[in-house]
């Protein structure tokens, strides 16, 4: 069997910035052991495997290295990027997922590659996990969950950049991840994310997250539309939008490779 294989930077207009994700095109779905294998062999923090049901809809699920995933914003990016620009789509895209309902997606006349995401507000925690407290080198002034990760809100953009994290620790939080944020000084509000449970140490950049993080910060700071960026070691910038019960994040995306497979 030969497969169509895209790599894509995601959130960035730098090459080898942002995050990459895999894209690999399907007309039928493949064991899910296989696609995990696929996504572990191409050993980026996500493999998108996307089947075409209908005009402008596709089905979608993610994969890391180590675990099929509900929910990634920059994989989803990675694929409208693919559909648009090497497949030849224009027009909206309905992305059919498992977990979180149909994603809308569309390429916006500067570049932009928009996505449309349920909001995922995080709600304040009473009590904080001690592998939380003790796995992050800078404590939080507030913690908050949602249905994806916690939610560590530091005082300062400069707290965001240096704080350490304990992976060892934060693996004790399973099934959940880590975000830690600020109000930014260079963007409206920045980030880190923290997900060696379910994928890596830190991950580059994570749309889904801001699903969680701009319902947050755009009732901090009141207003609705906000710039992004994760502070990780390849940077990103996400332009994101409250919208009633939906959260509209974007970025541009870079297109690094695209090439073959072959399963046997």
């Amino acid at each position: 069997m030969e497969l169509d294989i895209y790599v894509v930077d995601a959130f960035t207009q730098q090459q080898f910035g942002g995050n990459s994700a895999a894209v690999v095109p399907l007309t039928h779905w493949l064991e899910p052991a296989v696609m995990q294998k696929i996504a572990a062999q191409n050993n980026l923090s996500e493999t998108a495997f996307i089947k075409r049901r209908q005009h402008g809809q596709y089905e979608i699920r993610w994969f890391s290295p180590v675990t099929e995933i509900d929910f990634c914003g920059h994989a989803t990016l990675a694929s409208a990027y693919v559909i648009f620009n090497e497949l030849g789509y224009q027009g909206s895209i309905e992305f059919i997922t498992q977990e979180v309902g149909t994603l809308f997606v569309d390429q916006l006349n500067d570049g932009r590659i928009e996505m449309s995401f349920p909001n995922q507000c995080p709600e304040p925690l009473s009590e904080v996990p001690n592998a939380l407290r003790e796995g992050l080198s800078i404590a939080p002034k507030q913690v908050l969950r949602n249905r994806q990760a916690y939610f560590a809100v530091l005082a300062s953009e400069e707290e965001v950049k240096h704080v350490r994290y304990n992976s060892g620790l934060l693996k004790q939080l399973a099934p959940y991840d880590v975000v830690v944020t600020a109000k930014g000084e260079t963007a409206d509000f920045v980030s880190r994310y923290f997900w060696p449970v379910n994928g890596g140490d830190e991950d580059p950049v994570t749309g889904s997250i801001h699903s969680g993080l701009t319902p947050y910060w755009a009732n901090e700071l009141g207003q609705v539309n906000l710039r992004a960026r994760q502070l990780s070691e390849r940077g990103g910038e996400l332009y994101c939008q409250l919208c009633a019960e939906r959260v509209l994040v974007s970025g541009y995306g870079q297109l690094y490779l695209k090439g073959r497979l072959f399963i046997s």
